[in-house]
């Protein structure tokens, strides 16, 4: 059976699919499975095609203090005991920078590049590319396939691609790019089943998660994002503040005497609902507290997505859809009913019936437009990409290349 193993790697922890490649193309769903703890509590937990769990397994600290190790852990796990070995593997990069609009076999040049997009992913960028290094390292014909948050957006017009600065910096690559890419287009894709008289119209989808974006698309490509040249911008997220004056970031450093990896630490991890609640970055814990700086928090995140709806339907001219994605926006019933307040000026309208169940259509009859909720599949989506440009490079037949 030919498979391809999709890795979304973390800072502490490395999440990872596998799907088995059937008849024309089409894409099966085999194992689920992640090691997290990594450095402090590694484990390694995965489930079958049904759901069932198939491992659950502690390791002492020593065994997998890194992300590299995580990876040869899982990998013989997936070779010596399921027998499972890959024709490709498909990987989640946040950032590609001004030179990848679009998925990209993976070689040591790519890597290159790919690392100088550190500096504007942290979280992130470093952890996404150390799996590729692993992988190259001991399986260099294995092809690789790096997928990019990024690439989504690259459709967007030279208006909302530009910040006001002069030129230079925009060609060096100082730009809006967007990000939670997979997401969305995951998603646009999913409409053309779920409402194809919706998908080519104007959408905004809201990815709201620990990480959260807002995304306006119309005939299904982005237009516009709420975030920009990083990660930081836009929504206030678990950890990350969202939109902030840069007079701030100068204030930190002149009057606090940050120094700029200070800032980046502290913008990236003590600020959105942590820094705001002082409780927690969870929403589920946020929602459970009695704690008027978590009811502030929440306050907080709900207003500013009501206010980056009405930026987004601006850049749409009008709005025939809202959709909801990711962790919260999938799961948390009250965030969409406060969310779909706001919407109220531009047609929205909650049943709260079918709110509560987590139907796929939550807008009630007298709503002027519908509102969905799309789980989505970031993996899937890399792995069709992955299958795609497999199958598409003028190779050897990928067969002779899995790993033995």
């Amino acid at each position: 059976m030919d498979t391809i193993l999709v890795v979304n790697a973390g800072s502490s922890s490395v999440k990872f699919q596998v799907y088995s490649v059937e008849g024309e193309g089409r894409l099966r769903r085999q194992i689920k499975g992640q090691i997290d703890g990594i450095g402090s509590r590694p484990r390694l937990r995965a489930s079958g095609a049904n759901g069932d769990p198939i491992a659950d397994r502690a390791y002492p600290i020593e065994a997998i203090p890194d992300v590299p190790a995580a990876m040869g852990t899982a990998g013989e796990w997936l070779r010596n005991e399921l027998r499972i070995h890959p024709i490709a593997v498909g990987h989640r990069v946040v950032h590609g920078g001004p030179d990848y609009d679009r998925p990209v076999l993976i070689d040591h040049g790519v890597v290159a590049r790919l690392e100088r997009f550190v500096t504007l992913a942290p979280l992130h960028q470093p952890h996404n590319l150390a799996p590729i290094r692993s992988i190259l390292a001991g399986f260099p014909t294995l092809p690789q396939v790096a997928c990019f948050d990024t690439a989504f957006h690259r459709t967007h017009s030279p208006l909302a691609d530009h910040y006001a600065i002069p030129h230079q910096l925009h060609a060096e690559g100082v730009r809006r790019y967007g990000f939670h890419g997979l997401s969305y287009e995951y998603v646009a894709s999913a409409l053309t089943q779920i409402a194809p008289e919706i998908a080519k119209r104007r959408v905004i989808v809201a990815h709201l998660g620990s990480g959260a974006s807002m995304c306006a698309m119309n005939q299904g490509r982005s237009v516009e994002s709420t975030m920009g040249f990083t990660a930081l911008d836009g929504l206030p997220m678990g950890t990350r503040p969202g939109q902030l004056d840069p007079g701030v970031v100068l204030y930190l450093i002149s009057e606090k005497g940050m120094s700029a990896a200070n800032v980046q630490n502290f913008l990236y991890r003590d600020c959105g609902l942590k820094g705001l609640s002082g409780v927690s970055n969870d929403m589920r814990e946020l929602e459970a507290s009695v704690d008027p700086k978590a009811k502030l928090a929440i306050d907080y995140f709900v207003y500013r997505i009501g206010l980056n709806a009405g930026m987004l339907a601006a850049a749409l001219q009008g709005l025939d859809a809202f959709v909801f994605t990711a962790g919260i926006g999938e799961n948390s019933a009250n965030i969409r009913a406060r969310v779909v307040e706001q919407l109220g000026w531009l047609g929205g309208a909650l049943d709260p019936a079918e709110n509560s169940r987590n139907s796929r259509l939550i807008s009630g009859s007298d709503s002027r437009i519908p509102i969905y909720v799309v789980p989505t599949d970031e993996e899937l989506m890399i792995a069709k990409h992955t299958l795609s440009l497999l199958m598409t490079r003028p190779t050897t037949n990928p067969r002779q290349e899995r790993v033995s």
